[in-house]
């Protein structure tokens, strides 16, 4: 019946069932602790491979020691576990030599990593010890040992370990619990041949300047912020650029912009604030003080100018050619560049190279970044990479064709100092890694070679500390010498060395996702092309071509990379600020014209608000209905003008009217180039002509006064006619005897027919018993009597 109950289909009672599984829990308990005492398996070690201790060495002096030197070591540790470490002690290990660049990758990636071998403890007086080390506390070490207790032997890379081992309570026996791998380069004698080495030292910043200018003569600068001030001050991360190049041989590669940013600073310039405000710059004397320090730290170095605004060659090449106009602003950068280097710094600079981002290239880009005149471009050997196999790597020149010359830097060296290296072990560690691997790669080979390092653009204040410590073992090591860029370029191509440019499709994705798009090329030709058409009318083109030009060279700037937000505003801002300078110059609106009569005048003008003379524009007065409104015998009619600054000029346009009515008329400027420039003003004129039947009822009206001018003439003249036969033969008998009574002679009667002798004036005269007007009086009037019209 139990053996029935277990087979297939059949259910055995619960009681049973519980009595089974728990006699299987009793015989697997042993076995589960058995297990629990067996080491972890190697996946579980990978988990927790560097240790509960965390091992950080923060200073290796000297960095690469020779014969008779003392090795001092130094650094932390930390207990990360939740138990307390006893019976501790901190040891040197000097691991084999490494003979590869590609071993010192390996034991980079494997720094904290407790597995793989570390070589033998120096041991003996030459350890530190702890007896207790507390969780989540950090306790200094120092170790000096002589470099002779370190066995070291042929010249080479030795793998060299800091590390810590120590006791728990739940492991209590001596075990490792933290490491730290390093490297130690060892060249006690003078190298033969020595490794030529080129170290770039780049001074290249963001953008910081706007176009907008002051109204001033000195056209003061506004800057999008004061970080820049910031960069240059004590500690700033420019200020430490300087500091530490001025003491090293290297070659500065320099943004004009740069300077010509720290240059404007030295005079009055302002911060842009909220809206439209602008606050005074209050750091001249900084800017002064920081540029005569650079003034002296190059004058006897090499110096590369790049174009100005460090220009994106490869957003350009990959997304700008077919904007037209792009590569014209990168020949501007190239031609400005040299000028501003030799005006601030006053020394001559090579404008030969160019840089691509992280030394990538591709065909267009060298292309491009050989149209404006450089024919050397500074590649890296992860671009360029070698496909013949060499054992060793080779010369930085390499001819790529068309006359160029790639220079490629070594990819190790160059991002040595990529990250974050603000710890002191982080430093360290970068250090004698890029100690490490320039000694392994002049120990591959008995060929002198010429090696260029090319790090990253704006390096930190903390990478460039590390930088500078690197350079400054190196150039006093056994196995390097210094040497200028130009001569890397012109170096001797090594024949084996990969000549073939890697094809688009291998430029990196990463880097592609950072470039700028084809539409802030499209913004920054439309800004050309209102430029273009603002300054044919300036009389001064330079107070606004020099300060848009420039900016037009910032918006292609490197530095935006990773900044697309900012890099549109700021675009966005120098196309507003030139709209609204153009603006300054317009039409003013006029509403509704009366034009009465057959020709007239109709007056328009022009504003110029800005601060110097506009020229060579023409106002061009247009009718919609020439059939209605001619302007100057046809449908339109243009006049030159010339405005002062902060003044108007009316100019008028003589008009025909043909019919009455509305015409629509439209006011535009334009340049003399015939580009239309502004906004037109449209306005109607309202006609009243003078008709032919008008001037008819004019023409009645002037006959009827004639009418009414005979009809007096001939009522005095029948009045006078009257009074002498009145008289009769009485008064003729009395002017016989006593002669006339009123003498008179051809003249007075004359004056007084006229109005203009005595008796014109004289009321008892009986000519004057009616009215002297035609309005008033209905008689005929006297012979001669004149009659105004």
């Amino acid at each position: 019946m139990a053996e029935a109950a277990d087979f297939q289909g059949t259910s055995p009672s619960p009681a049973r069932r519980w009595l089974r599984r728990t006699g299987a829990l009793l015989a697997a308990a042993p076995l589960l602790a058995g297990l629990c005492q067996l080491p972890a398996t190697p996946s579980a070690q990978a988990a927790d491979n560097s240790g509960s201790v965390s091992v950080a060495i923060d200073t290796v002096s000297p960095t690469a020691p020779t014969d008779g030197d003392a090795l001092t070591v130094s650094g932390t540790v930390t207990n990360n576990g939740k138990q307390a470490v006893t019976a501790a002690h901190v040891g040197l290990q000097v691991g084999p030599e490494l003979n590869t660049r590609s071993s010192i990758d390996t034991v980079t990636d494997d720094q904290d990593s407790l597995q793989g071998s570390t070589g033998s403890e120096v041991g003996g007086k030459y350890v530190a010890k702890f007896a207790r080390l507390t969780p989540g506390v950090a306790q200094p070490f120092s170790i000096s040992v002589p470099v002779d207790e370190l066995d070291l032997g042929d010249p080479g890379v030795y793998q060299f370990a800091v590390s810590l081992s120590g006791k728990t309570s739940a492991q209590p026996w001596d075990q490792p619990l933290g490491i730290q791998r390093t490297f130690l380069p060892w060249q006690s004698d003078e190298a033969d041949p020595k490794t030529k080495t080129t170290f770039l030292w780049p001074l290249i910043s963001t953008v910081h300047m706007t176009a907008e200018t002051g109204s001033n003569a000195q056209q003061t600068p506004v800057f999008l912020n004061d970080d820049l001030a910031e960069e240059i001050s004590a500690g700033g991360r420019l200020d430490q650029m300087l500091s530490l190049g001025e003491n090293l041989d290297v070659t500065w590669v320099i943004d004009p912009d740069l300077l010509a940013s720290v240059d404007a600073m030295t005079r009055s310039y302002r911060i842009q604030g909220a809206g439209d405000t602008t606050t005074p710059g209050t750091h001249q004397a900084l800017a002064k003080q920081w540029l005569a320090r650079l003034q002296k730290a190059v004058e006897d170095k090499e110096v590369v100018a790049l174009p100005f605004a460090d220009p994106d060659l490869a957003s350009l090449a990959h997304n700008g050619t077919s904007v037209t106009g792009s590569l014209s602003h990168l020949d501007e950068a190239t031609d400005v560049a040299a000028t501003t280097v030799r005006t601030v710094l006053h020394v001559t600079a090579s404008t030969d190279f160019a840089w691509p981002v992280n030394g990538a290239v591709d065909p267009s880009i060298v292309k491009v970044a050989t149209s404006a005149g450089a024919d050397k471009v500074i590649a890296r050997s992860d671009s360029l990479q070698e496909t013949a196999g060499l054992s060793y790597t080779p010369s930085a020149a390499r001819p790529i064709g068309g006359g160029t010359t790639a220079v490629v830097a070594d990819a190790r060296l160059s991002t040595a100092f990529q990250g974050d290296l603000t710890k002191a072990s982080s430093a360290t560690l970068a250090v004698q890694r890029f100690l490490a691997q320039s000694l392994a790669l002049g120990l591959q080979t008995d060929k002198q070679r010429s090696i260029v390092v090319a790090p990253q653009r704006m390096p930190t204040a903390s990478q460039a500390d590390a930088m500078a410590e690197a350079i400054t073992a190196l150039q006093g090591g056994n196995w390097s010498q210094t040497q200028k860029l130009t001569a890397a370029a012109a170096a001797k191509p090594d024949p084996g060395a990969t000549t073939k440019v890697p094809s688009a499709s291998a430029y990196p994705s990463s880097l592609r996702k950072q470039e700028l798009p084809k539409w802030a090329f499209q913004q920054t030709a439309s800004t050309r092309n209102k430029l273009d058409n603002f300054k044919v009318i300036l009389s001064d083109q330079s107070r606004v071509v020099t300060p848009f030009g420039r900016a037009m060279n910032r918006e292609m700037s490197t530095s935006w990379r990773g900044r697309a937000t900012e890099a549109s505003g700021f675009r966005s801002d120098v196309e507003a600020y030139l709209d609204e300078l153009t603006s300054q110059v317009s039409l003013i609106d006029k509403s509704e014209t009366k034009l009465s009569g057959r020709s007239a005048t109709i007056p328009v003008t022009v504003q110029n608000n800005l601060v110097q003379g506009v020229e060579h524009l023409r106002l061009r007065l247009t009718s919609l209905s020439p059939n209605r409104l001619e302007i100057g015998g046809s449908s339109y009619d243009e006049q030159a003008v010339e405005v002062s600054g902060g003044h108007s000029q009316t100019v008028k346009f003589t008009t025909t009217a043909n019919a009455n009515g509305k015409a629509s008329v439209i006011a535009q400027l334009y340049t003399e180039d015939g580009q239309p420039y502004g906004e037109a003003v449209r306005f109607d004129v309202k006609v009243t002509e003078f008709t032919a039947t008008v001037m008819l009822v004019i023409g009645g009206g002037v006959l009827l006064l004639v009418l009414a001018g005979f009809r007096m003439y001939t009522q005095r003249k029948r009045a006078a006619a009257r009074e002498a036969e009145q008289n009769g033969p009485d008064d003729e008998a009395d002017e016989a005897v006593d002669g006339p009574k009123n003498p008179e002679g051809p003249d007075d009667r004359l004056k007084e027919e006229t109005g203009t002798g005595p008796g014109a004036d004289d009321p008892e005269q009986p000519s004057d018993l009616t009215a002297d007007t035609a309005a008033e009086s209905a008689d005929p009037s006297g012979t001669g009597e004149r009659v105004d019209r």
